[in-house]
């Protein structure tokens, strides 16, 4: 009888340490995001967290019935936060790399199709790339397009005087609005929902490195990838997804998120 009841005992134990924790309904899960990435992601005038992949992720959590936690990450170091556990995830604008598949993270579906864009004053006269030769650029380090300022549009970064990297894409718009720079190079949609809010801004109309987002999740996480991955499919069938991405705030990505423009 005792050998009975230890036997169960151990069987339950091991229940307890190999369940699927991610799958809990009273799990915490911790969304890292930039937080001055508008319109994904950012601080709000209530003094909390807000942006379309801060909702969506809202709604995910409220779908499975977790907890949502969200961590402001530094975007420069974000994989090395998440490796250290201090983010489930990275979910916040952030464009699909190839090399981070072969570090061996673990990347959602794709969910948005972005390109990157140059904001000049509007009253410089800058019309395309080719007319900031000899000039200063600014982008936001550890973003695609400081990737790709160093990778495949080198060849451009070299007409220019110097890439000036800030830590983020605010403090590039400082520094352009201040003089110091004459063009910030990055995502679309972050250059079009500053401009609207910034007068003697403009985007040059040429559209540069296509690329796509995605959530990031560490090596060995690809359950709780797939769990996320099939929450977001049905806010996307019962409309959830669609009605967050109605709001007007989100007016400029809309017609670039992937789920919602399928062919």
């Amino acid at each position: 009888m005792k050998k009975t009841i230890a036997f169960a005992l151990t069987l339950v134990l091991m229940f307890t340490l190999f369940a699927p924790s991610a799958f809990a309904a009273d799990k915490k899960f911790i969304m890292g995001i930039d937080p001055e990435y508008p319109p994904f992601s950012y601080l709000g005038n209530d003094g909390n967290y807000t942006g379309f992949d801060v909702e969506v992720c809202k709604a995910v959590c409220d779908y499975l019935g977790w907890e949502l936690e969200i961590f402001g990450v530094n975007w420069d170091e974000k994989l090395v936060q998440l490796d250290s556990f201090e983010c489930d995830c990275v979910w916040s604008g952030m464009t699909i790399l190839d090399s981070m598949k072969e570090a061996g993270y673990v990347i959602s579906e794709p969910y948005y199709d972005n390109t990157q864009v140059l904001v000049v004053k509007a009253d410089s006269g800058f019309k395309s790339s080719k007319d900031l030769a000899g000039k200063i650029v600014a982008v936001q380090l550890g973003t695609s397009g400081e990737n790709l300022l160093n990778d495949d549009l080198k060849d451009l970064a070299d007409t220019f005087d110097s890439v000036l990297t800030c830590d983020s894409f605010l403090k590039c718009f400082t520094e352009l609005q201040g003089g110091a720079v004459d063009a910030v190079f990055v995502d679309m949609p972050v250059a079009a929902s500053y401009v609207a809010k910034h007068e003697g801004l403009s985007i040059i109309d040429e559209q540069l490195g296509a690329e796509q987002y995605g959530i990031a999740f560490r090596s060995g996480d690809a359950e709780l990838c797939k769990s996320v991955d099939e929450a977001v499919q049905a806010l996307v069938e019962n409309g959830t997804y669609a009605k967050i991405a109605e709001k007007e705030e989100y007016a400029d990505i809309v017609n670039n998120l992937l789920f919602l423009n399928k062919e």
